[in-house]
């Protein structure tokens, strides 16, 4: 007989009923990540759908839900007479790695990616952009959507800004197949420098919805302005990145100045 979990570990501040997202993908979510992360462990029998629902404070149908679509995942295993057992376990691999290296990072850890191209239109800058991509206000510039992800799992949403100048010297099509880099290359506007600004922010409703999390969930944001020869910006990108899919990692040196008299801190890799 597997080990029964413990139930006391899920409550209803788990839950957000003000969301907009389901109750029961709520607890599918919640579910699903304890899993992935092993607090849920291989083998174990979950708490009955009865006791679930006494936890969490839903209906056994919403709990039900939750589970039936966990063992769709191949997350769990129902059982009639024996419940449901745990199946599955953390098989998407958290990328440690800088977003300079990330793509290589992945390549090394034999992963792959693929990119789903969402959308891609072309708009007039705002005073903004226009400012960032040194252009005039009102100029045409390509905007592109992708969601790229790892192992069939969102990883990133990508929203790219390019002059149109530069865009419209390859095929939108490529940016299905061919990364952002490989295509400003081949159009003779291969970035030399990039500017990037981090933060953390909470996942808007198009966002969370593309990523798989709740809205409102934390994701790790990092702006970019990528500049080419003369120091004129080629690109500007706004990434959103799951924080259990994806930790930037940077090491720093210490060095002395050329005077010998005090030292600074540089980013090595």
């Amino acid at each position: 007989m597997p080990d029964t979990i413990d139930s006391s570990g899920f409550t209803p501040d788990l839950l957000n009923p003000a969301l907009p997202v389901p109750l029961y993908h709520q607890i599918y979510n919640v579910l699903r990540e304890k899993i992935r992360h092993g607090e849920l462990a291989r083998g174990t029998l979950m708490p009955g759908e009865q006791e679930l629902s006494r936890c969490f404070e839903v209906s056994r149908i919403t709990v039900k839900r939750a589970l039936n679509d966990l063992a769709a995942d191949g997350l769990v295993t129902r059982h009639r007479g024996r419940g449901t057992i745990v199946s599955g376990g953390s098989t998407i691999p958290v990328v440690k790695g800088s977003f300079d290296t990330l793509i290589e990072s992945l390549h090394l850890m034999g992963l792959e990616t693929e990119v789903e191209l969402l959308d891609v239109s072309v708009i007039s800058a705002n005073d903004a952009l226009a400012e960032q991509l040194h252009i005039e206000p009102q100029s045409k510039v390509q905007r592109a959507t992708r969601l790229r992800k790892l192992q069939g799992e969102p990883f990133s949403y990508l929203v790219t800004y390019v002059p149109w100048n530069i865009a419209v010297r390859f095929p939108a099509k490529q940016l299905a197949s061919t990364p952002m880099l490989k295509l400003l290359e081949s159009v003779g506007a291969a970035p030399l420098e990039a500017e990037q600004w981090i933060t953390a922010t909470g996942a808007e409703p198009s966002i969370a919805r593309a990523l798989d999390v709740a809205p409102g969930a934390p994701l790790l944001k990092i702006e970019r302005i990528m500049r080419g020869a003369k120091g004129l910006p080629v690109q500007v990108i706004h990434a959103h990145y799951r924080p259990d899919r994806f930790q930037y990692h940077v090491r720093t040196q210490r060095r002395r100045t050329s005077t010998g008299e005090s030292s600074v801190w540089r980013d090595v890799g």
